[in-house]
């Protein structure tokens, strides 16, 4: 059975070293790049099952590059960066990234992350999903989940929501991606300032004070899905407009 090619864009020797014998002990076939130019020539020769990209490039931004090599191919891609800002990790995963690890990480954690990726893509491919009717949305349509970050406010179906930091922080996060399961670590990560010292119970908590304050404008919907032993997501099927109560 072929070994799956992982292609490794960094320019730091030592971590490309570490993440190639790390992959290649637990069955992955790597192949490092230094440049964002070399990892596009790899891609154009050879199609990796997935991509561990540094942001921090000396030829082009981490998140250029994943932008020019989504133009090429639908490849499975997982952020690396030095960089802790909050920023820089919603904007990884809005983009359309996998997963985002910040240095200093553990090669095995990172390994981990890359096998569920790469479960997570592979049940996608294998069932794909039925052609959907186009169906008219009425005007002046009003989407469930609007983001406003210029004001830092977030109305749902029409209605602004009274959020503290870190139910904005959650809600913003899920409604990037509605459908995508984000874990409990990734949202801590993503949310909060130090994750190191909160704990999956708080993510707990403050869905459960999001879900509702959601109810107290949609009664009859779940917007935010809970996966056991996955994460919680976005409801990808909310109605374009409102129920009637």
């Amino acid at each position: 059975m072929a070994r799956p090619h992982i292609l490794i864009v960094e320019d730091e020797p030592g971590i490309a070293d570490t993440l190639s014998y790390a992959l290649r002990t637990e069955g992955f076939d790597p192949l490092c790049c230094a440049t964002g130019e070399a990892a596009l020539q790899q891609v154009a020769q050879q199609l990796p099952a997935l991509v561990i990209l540094d942001v921090g490039l000396p030829d082009i931004n981490g998140f250029e590059l994943f932008k020019r090599l989504r133009e090429r191919a639908d490849v499975p891609v997982v952020f690396l960066t030095a960089r802790s800002d909050e920023i820089d990790r919603v904007v990884g995963l809005e983009l359309g990234a996998d997963d985002y690890v910040a240095k200093p990480f553990s090669p095995r954690e990172l390994v981990a992350r890359v096998r569920t990726v790469l479960r997570r893509t592979a049940r996608g491919a294998a069932a794909p999903a039925p052609a959907t009717p186009a169906v008219p949305v009425p005007a002046p349509a009003v989407l469930p989940v609007e983001v406003d970050d210029g004001r830092r406010r977030i109305r749902y179906y029409g209605h602004a929501l009274d959020l503290s930091r870190y139910e904005y922080g959650l809600l913003r996060t899920l409604a990037a991606r509605p459908g995508h399961v984000y874990s409990r670590d990734a949202l801590l990560r993503l949310v909060w300032d130090d994750a190191t010292e909160s704990f999956d119970r708080t993510v707990d908590a403050h869905v459960k004070t999001l879900r509702a304050k959601l109810k107290a404008v949609a009664p009859t919907l779940e917007a935010i899905v809970t996966h056991r032993g996955a994460g919680y997501a976005l409801a990808e099927d909310l109605p374009a407009t409102l129920p009637a109560q």
